[in-house]
């Protein structure tokens, strides 16, 4: 069992006192949807120094990359969150997270999908020439990037529903199709884009390929944000492709075992982080409660003396303990230089996520009529939470993962 370091806290204490300042005044702006989060998630960066760690952990990695013998293969087997904004510094990464999720959760959305899964994608797939030119401005927040593989008519399918084609003419690719429920797709400067070789197999036996397209290409439209529940501080949208041409240097490689696996691997680093994200949810709305619980009254005694009350503010702890505990858990296989497998992703999300949102909705019923009141930040904090049981994969995927991994044992 580990805990946060004194240096840790101070981190913490340190990024809590910028959201105060920079975000909680914007918080009307962002969950409207009037504020997009980039030029704040942009401060974020700069104030802590993390755009220029990222540049520098990159810019080593790829000289030995560039360099090849032993060096590369080391380079390569890094953790995989390395490539984020800590540089391997697990409080760096979590963190952040946490205090974010605490007051908007979107934004971590927006900062996750850029970094964890676009970046991710291409320090995972690409040549260094292709890391240079699209996964460094995406590490250090210079330019949003967004990751496409769902579509309207694939949901959980995502793989063998995928209806996006890329069909091979001379020396480039011809890419037709749409992506929707795309995080920063209004937005994106760089977007890794998954889709369907169209070599003439059955569809469901074809080849997943991966690209790297860029705002304003011929035939590429990006939506307007659309309209959700929640969530509101990441902006959300549909992409529709119709005869982008893309050539052979936008291709990453699939590696031995294709595109889909380099998709699973993302799936991994995004369901692992919802636990960091339910856990910021989780300790504001605590916080919140236990607050509310010692100044409302009724009958002439603060509610918190109710024993109905004490129940909900004891789940909550318990609730913040476990979740707790399963980011402690990942900390430390970061540091040990451990990857999740799917599975262990899968449960980590599937228990924080429902944890989050049971939590969430318990804090609006505590706060009674007030809680169901946007100026009450609980209600605010519900609606986000719900979303964690959908998207990275619905609680019903997480299951199925969980339960194939344990019958083929």
């Amino acid at each position: 069992m580990i805990e946060w370091s004194e240096e840790d806290l101070m981190i913490r204490d340190a990024v809590r006192g910028w959201i105060d300042a920079e975000v909680r005044p914007n918080l009307d702006a962002l969950d409207s949807g009037e504020l997009p989060p980039y030029d704040l998630l942009r401060s974020l960066y700069k104030t802590f120094g993390m755009d220029e760690m990222a540049r520098s952990s990159f810019q080593a990695r790829i000289a030995k990359e560039r360099e090849g013998g032993p060096e590369k293969k080391a380079a390569e087997n890094k953790d995989r969150d390395a490539d984020g904004p800590g540089g391997g510094n697990a409080a760096m990464t979590m963190l952040p997270v946490i205090e974010l999720c605490k007051v908007a959760p979107g934004m971590v959305s927006a900062m996750g999908v850029g970094l964890g899964l676009a970046a991710g994608t291409i320090m995972k797939r690409g040549t260094p020439d292709q890391k240079e030119r699209w996964a460094l401005p995406l590490l250090t927040m210079e330019k949003v990037g967004a990751w496409a593989i769902t579509e309207p008519n694939s949901g959980s399918d995502a793989f063998g529903g995928m209806q996006a084609t890329a069909k091979k003419v001379g020396d480039e690719y011809v890419i037709n199709g749409g992506k929707t429920f795309i995080t920063n797709g209004p937005y994106a400067d760089t977007i890794v884009f998954y889709c369907k070789l169209d070599d003439g197999r059955d569809p469901r036996d074809r080849e997943i390929l991966t690209f790297v397209l860029d705002r304003g290409m011929d035939g590429l439209e990006q939506s307007r944000p659309l309209r959700k529940m929640g969530l509101h501080s990441s902006p959300t949208g549909e992409l529709f492709l119709n005869d982008v041409r893309a050539g052979a240097d936008r291709l990453l490689s699939s590696g031995a075992q294709g595109g889909k696996e380099s998709a699973k691997q993302n799936f991994v680093t995004e369901r692992a982080g919802v636990a960091a994200m339910a856990l910021g949810v989780i300790e504001e709305c605590l916080k919140l409660s236990v607050e509310y619980a010692k100044t409302r009254e009724l009958w002439g005694q603060r509610i918190g003396d109710f024993q109905l009350i004490q129940l909900k503010l004891a789940k909550m702890e318990v609730a913040r303990l476990n979740v707790q505990n399963l980011v402690f858990r990942h900390v430390e296989m970061q540091r040990s230089g451990r990857t999740p497998t799917l599975a262990e992703a899968s449960a980590m999300k599937l228990y924080a996520a429902q944890a989050a949102s049971e939590v969430a909705q318990e804090a609006v019923q505590l706060f009674g009529g007030n809680g169901y009141m946007s100026e009450y930040r609980v209600e605010q904090l519900a609606r986000d939470a719900k979303s964690f049981q959908i998207y990275a994969g619905t609680d019903e995927i997480q299951v199925t993962h969980i339960a194939r991994d344990l019958l083929s044992r």
